[in-house]
């Protein structure tokens, strides 16, 4: 277990097996860290705090510090990491803000430079956060979400499955799975066609898709006026998924560019 001389590591920390934590690396009180995990230089990680298995975190990150928020009194609260992510340079991450809760994040999720995850948050698994890109306080990422760099999301929104956010929007409600954002405030531009089509989506999923999402956005309905046209019919289940994320926002979903959103056709 290759732990350098300089590296602070609490006497309740636990490390696992054939983790790597290098020079000047702080690891404190109720952390856990997986086999595997690697940590490069300069890497602080206060608890409670369970980490799981494959890591990596560059140097200067910060994870696990106490929550930002306010109304935070010293409570004990959580962060809890899954497997096989890699955090770059100066992320940061912070446990939950009320006690017994947590901040969570899933499994091969990919953070650049500079990345900030607040209280409370949960991100899904095969996530990519462009450089700065930020978190509010109580943000859902679902899977296979996109962050765009110098992209922050307001506190409390939902970023929908397989959604793509563009470069240095300004998220303030909910964005809907399998589309594209972008602007500041944002603005739905389309769906993620490529994305889909990348992903291995037939052409019958995304032609169900693609009328949820026209429903939604290009049918002139208000939400919920479309979402029942929607329920009247049979969907798919990436519609039914569609139409339901549309049904039980509270932020209100971004809404269509004034042109219209794009769903690929004419």
């Amino acid at each position: 277990m290759p732990i350098h001389p300089t590296a602070i590591i609490a006497p309740t920390a636990k490390i696992g097996s054939d983790v790597e934590i290098g020079p000047y690396c702080i690891i404190g009180e109720d952390v856990e860290i997986g086999d595997g995990s690697w940590l490069q230089h300069h890497v602080t990680v206060m608890g409670p705090t369970k980490i799981g298995k494959n890591n990596r975190f560059y140097a200067y990150g910060s994870i696990g510090q106490r929550s930002q928020d306010l109304k935070y009194k010293a409570e004990p609260t959580y962060l809890e990491i899954g497997d096989d992510n890699t955090f770059r340079e100066f992320c940061s991450v912070h446990r939950a803000t009320s006690p017994g809760d947590k901040t969570l994040i899933g499994s091969h999720n990919n953070f650049l430079s500079y990345v900030h995850i607040a209280h409370d948050c949960i991100v899904g698994n095969h996530v990519i956060f462009s450089n700065n890109g930020t978190l509010a306080g109580h943000v859902v990422v679902e899977d296979h979400v996109i962050l765009g760099g110098l992209s922050a999301v307001h506190q409390f929104c939902r970023i929908g499955t397989r959604s793509i956010i563009g470069g240095c929007s300004k998220i303030v409600q909910d964005v809907t799975p399998f589309s594209t954002s972008d602007g500041n405030p944002a603005r739905t531009r389309g769906l993620n066609l490529v994305g889909l089509q990348r992903a291995g989506f037939a052409k019958d999923q995304i032609r169900a898709i693609r009328a949820a999402f026209r429903k939604v956005y290009r049918s002139g309905l208000n939400n919920a006026q479309a979402v029942e046209e929607l329920r009247a019919g049979e969907l798919t289940p990436e519609a039914a998924y569609f139409a339901d994320f549309v049904a039980t926002t509270k932020r209100g979903i971004t809404p269509g560019s004034k042109a219209g959103a794009d769903d690929g056709e004419d």
